[in-house]
């Protein structure tokens, strides 16, 4: 599976050092989605029993210990899925997880 952008992931866990706690949790998620070959949302679901598929083809990952949430659009077919959001329950409860189509909102 192809992971568009890591560099979303880091530019978050770099952004405040409050955030620095994300880095490993977030590199291994994607260590583990690289070498995945999800190819339907139970695949996801049978590996990350607490990910949570919404519509749109978006999934919603909970990072280190459910402290961050991570939102990703999947596109099976391509195998490829593209890192929507990175950030805390604050920042993920302020938006729409189906429907927003930036990348992070760590700003707070």
């Amino acid at each position: 599976m192809r992971v568009i952008a890591k560099r979303t992931l880091r530019e978050f866990w770099e952004s405040e050092p409050k955030y620095a706690d994300s880095r490993s949790p977030l590199e291994a998620w994607h260590d583990e989605a690289i070498h995945a070959d999800w190819k339907t949302p139970q695949e996801i679901k049978a590996q990350y029993r607490s990910a949570s598929i919404l519509k749109n083809n978006r999934v919603v990952f909970n990072i280190a210990g459910n402290k961050y949430r991570l939102i990703v659009a999947m596109d099976y077919q391509r195998q490829a899925c593209f890192v929507k959001f990175v950030g805390t329950h604050q920042q993920y409860d302020a938006i729409d997880a189906e429907e927003y189509d930036g990348y992070s909102t760590h700003k707070n």
